[in-house]
């Protein structure tokens, strides 16, 4: 049995506390089209600024270690993982998010259109970041095989495994968007 300390042997360093101050920075995003005004902790990830700050749900927080895509996003046209990407670095630049791919009339856009067409998806919660990794994988020229396709959409998970149908909506789409 280990003795009782008292007095002042017994007394211990108080923890250190973080500071209770918030810093915050101020920032301009456009994201869909549109700017928005947001003042951020300069740690905030683009995720987190699209989906709890501007409320755009529609990309997805998964595994939030850029293992999944969920959480995929354009950035100048480019896919980018919106849960390691700080939203402090997209000032000036176009994000493009799930929600504003549609077309401004309310079609869908032809990628999302042929997901649906091939039934690519099931549970629904990587379709988001699929689409837009699909949209960015026809752009950037990788869709010229179903083997190219699989390659570049390697970094998208998918639990369900809708993996052929999403090669195929890909496939389907590829000359429309090629040409958009």
């Amino acid at each position: 049995m280990l003795p009782l300390l008292t007095g002042t042997a017994a007394a211990q360093p108080a923890p250190a506390t973080p500071p209770t101050e918030s810093r915050t920075m101020d920032m301009t995003m456009e994201v869909n089209g549109q700017v928005h005004r947001l003042a951020l902790d300069p740690r905030t990830t683009l995720l987190d600024a699209l989906r709890e700050h501007i409320g755009l749900t529609g990309s997805k927080k998964g595994c939030d270690q850029g293992q999944c895509g969920a959480c995929t996003v354009l950035l100048d046209g480019r896919r980018v993982l919106g849960c390691l990407t700080l939203a402090a670095s997209v000032g000036g630049r176009q994000v493009t998010t799930i929600e504003g791919l549609s077309r401004p009339e309310g079609a869908l856009h032809p990628m999302q259109q042929a997901f649906l067409d091939h039934d690519a998806f099931q549970c629904g919660y990587c379709t988001p970041g699929q689409i837009l990794s699909a949209v960015a994988c026809v752009r950037e020229g990788h869709a010229g095989s179903a083997e190219d396709i699989r390659e570049y959409m390697s970094g998208n998970l998918c639990r369900c495994a809708a993996y052929p149908q999403i090669v195929a909506a890909v496939q389907q789409a590829a000359p429309q968007v090629e040409r958009s």
